[in-house]
């Protein structure tokens, strides 16, 4: 089996609302219309997405004990660093560590840690 990349992501968030609109308001995710469940909500994340779903969601096709506050995920962001820092100030975003120097998929990177509404991390990077 040769894996090309990541298709999507699943977050497990607590207020799906407040989730949809932290991740489209601070990231500028567009939100994907075609939506048939009203415990998840998907968003477009450059070439991937980034599915935001309640822990109460009835499916089998779920973690086994999906739980909020338990993903660690990075985004890259094309944005100079100091203009990141200056966005989440606007949105009254703390940032909770960074800028760190890290390794990433694509060599190295500097990056800024914050959380979303759920307590999920989310690392910022700049390569």
């Amino acid at each position: 089996m040769k894996i090309k990349r990541l298709d999507h992501i699943v977050v497990t968030v607590a207020d799906l609302q407040r989730a949809v609109r932290f991740y489209h308001e601070v990231f500028d995710l567009p939100v994907l219309e075609d939506q048939s469940d009203e415990f998840v909500t998907t968003l477009r994340c450059g070439h991937q997405l980034l599915k935001l779903q309640l822990a109460t969601r009835n499916t089998p096709l779920k973690a086994k004990e999906p739980t909020s506050a338990s993903a660690d995920f990075c985004l890259v962001t094309g944005d100079k660093l100091d203009d990141v820092k200056n966005h989440l100030k606007s949105y009254f975003v703390e940032i909770i560590a960074g800028p760190v120097e890290k390794i990433g998929a694509n060599g190295k990177m500097t990056s800024l840690y914050v959380n979303d509404p759920d307590g999920n991390l989310i690392e910022i990077a700049v390569y």
